[in-house]
């Protein structure tokens, strides 16, 4: 193959593959109506042309058969008259009249077979006009329904990867970390101030506990109770350290 043939085939593909990305399923459909109602007019004027010609031709047909018959009378009424010569030449005339008329028949027939022809083909194409119509509506609203879906289609794909998508995804991690920060902050006062109560209320119960034995010391509000004379007599070394020890304590506090 040569160069000039593989160039050649190579501008034909691509012209093919520029032609067929160009084509619009809505304008091709109006355009090919267009062009079969121009198809209907071309034929609806042959027609026109085919019948005016059967017309003339059948006009010519009962003329020359209307002469023949008018040189066949003549020729009769010359033989009547005894004029031979006469009548003679009525008859070629008649004759000639004769041969036109069966031309011109045959010639008709023809005719009455295109007309008939050409009109079918005429009724063919004009309920093929009505029906690729119809049919071309139907297409468009499907182009349309497709167009229209790709679309759809071609936008949610875009969602994901969309700046404005972007925006509410960034938006949400921002409120989930705000959400986050308060939470926190509420989680931190409230144990702050659980543990401040916590203090106060173990700091009052150390001062009534020390209240309390401020008052058994020093013989106040709380009764100090007499120990049982047998467990005194029961004491041991190691209980008169803990008396002593206890002693102490009890001078410490008195001092404070």
């Amino acid at each position: 193959m040569g160069l000039f043939d593989r160039l050649g085939r190579v501008v034909r593909a691509n012209l093919n593959d520029m032609v067929s990305k160009a084509e619009d399923p809505e304008k091709i459909l109006e355009q090919a109506i267009i062009d079969m109602q121009e198809d209907l007019i071309q034929l609806r004027q042959a027609v026109a042309r085919a019948i005016a010609t059967q017309k003339r031709t059948e006009q010519q047909y009962n003329k020359t058969t209307s002469e023949a018959n008018s040189w066949q009378q003549r020729a009769q009424l010359a033989l009547q008259k005894g004029d031979e010569d006469l009548a003679r030449e009525a008859l070629v005339r008649r004759k000639t009249n004769t041969d036109t008329a069966t031309q011109l028949k045959t010639q008709l027939d023809q005719q009455n077979g295109q007309v008939d022809t050409l009109k079918r083909n005429l009724i063919a194409l004009e309920s093929k006009i009505s029906e690729a119509k119809t049919k071309k509506d139907m297409l468009k609203s499907r182009a349309a329904a497709a167009k229209a879906n790709e679309q759809l289609q071609s936008t949610i794909g875009r969602l994901g990867t969309s700046s404005a998508m972007g925006a509410f995804e960034r938006m949400e991690d921002k409120v989930l970390e705000l959400e986050a920060r308060s939470q926190a902050a509420h989680e931190l006062t409230g144990n702050d101030l659980e543990q401040q109560f916590a203090m106060l209320e173990s700091g009052s119960d150390v001062d009534d506990e020390l209240a309390a034995m401020k008052a058994s010391l020093t013989g106040g509000s709380v009764n100090q109770q007499a120990l049982p004379a047998s467990e005194e007599t029961k004491k041991t070394p190691s209980d008169s350290a803990v008396d002593d020890e206890l002693e102490s304590l009890r001078s410490q506090l008195n001092q404070m």
